[in-house]
Parts: structure tokens; C-alpha cells; sequence
């Protein structure tokens, strides 16, 4: 199902009742996966997949992630968007243009100390407490917004799950201890 990745490190999109949220083409679910509300569940991850997959046909250009062009702005808060991205077990929302700083003053996002291996040129987070962390045993759940060369006159914000053991590689491959 989620078999491309589009940034290193992945991300994870939660919605508690996809099919239900687009009974009635209310397809806010997205944005309000890329904002990890409510909290990530793989089960919600999937349920919200395939709800995209009869939705639209998903553009593959990018080659590292499924990316459906929806017919009206899902977008809120001033965000405009009608894209959504699947990659590798994540989801989110491209944002039209390079608002990592706007986004990051208004979703509460702290300044990345990584740029992903150089693939994210500004990037901001936030991790969820660990009440809504769905496995903290297994990795951690944040809220991002990242610009990359690889999304052009786009701003990734996203819901994302990293896996302890990927955050430790991806902590030694950028020289940290």
C-alpha cells in the first residue's frame, strides 16, 4: 500500500473515520490527518488511502510519492491546498508556496535541527505529547512543515511517525552522538 517514501524519515497521517469523514465529500479529513487530528493510527493511515484512491488518480511524477490533485482547496487558516501526499506510510497536504515559516508560527512548530540529509531546506516540527503518541515504544509522532527543492513553490505539512531506530541513523549519518 504505502510503498514510496518521500522525505527519509516518514510520516503519518491520522483521521478516526475516513470513510465516514467523505459520506458527505467533506474532504477536510485530509488537512485535519496532516495536523495528527486526531492522534496517528495505522488503521486511520490506511482507512484515509483508500479513500483517496477512489477518489482521484494519484500523480507519480515526483517518484517518491502518490500525490492526488483534489478538485476544490481543502486548505484552512489562509493555507490554500488540493493536494495531498502519500508517502511511504505518511500522509499530508502540499501547501501552495513556500509558507514553512507561517505555518510553523501558526501549528506551534519548532525550528528542525536537521535538514533530512540535505533534502529539506527549511523544516519545522512539533512532536505530540505522549498521550496522542500511538507508539511511543516504537518511534515518535510530530507535526511538520518542510520546503525542499524536491516540491518546488510547495510547503510539505504533515502528519509523521519516525521509527526510534530511523531518528538514531538518521541522528549518526549527520554526525550527532
Amino acid at each position: 500500500m504505502f510503498s514510496r517514501v518521500f522525505l527519509p524519515a516518514l510520516a503519518v497521517l491520522s483521521v478516526s473515520s475516513a470513510p465516514a469523514a467523505f459520506a458527505s465529500d467533506d474532504v477536510a479529513a485530509f488537512y485535519d490527518g496532516a495536523l495528527c487530528n486526531p492522534p496517528y493510527t495505522m488503521q486511520s493511515a490506511t482507512e484515509l488511502y483508500d479513500v483517496a484512491e477512489k477518489l482521484v488518480k494519484p500523480d507519480t511524477s515526483l517518484l517518491t510519492a502518490y500525490v492526488y490533485k483534489l478538485p476544490s482547496d481543502i486548505g484552512r487558516d489562509g493555507f490554500r491546498t488540493n493536494e495531498v501526499v502519500f508517502a511511504g506510510s505518511s500522509v499530508g497536504v502540499l501547501i501552495e508556496g513556500a509558507r514553512a515559516d507561517e505555518l510553523a508560527a501558526r501549528y506551534q512548530l519548532e525550528r528542525e535541527e536537521s535538514s533530512i540529509l540535505g533534502t529539506s531546506t527549511k523544516g519545522y516540527a512539533r512532536v505530540l505529547p505522549d498521550t496522542e503518541q500511538p507508539t511511543a515504544e516504537m518511534g515518535v509522532v510530530s507535526i511538520v512543515a518542510r520546503e525542499s527543492e524536491a516540491i518546488p513553490g510547495k510547503t510539505l505539512l504533515a502528519c509523521e511517525f519516525v521509527s526510534h531506530a530511523d531518528l538514531e541513523a538518521l541522528k549518526n549519518l549527520e554526525g550527532g552522538n
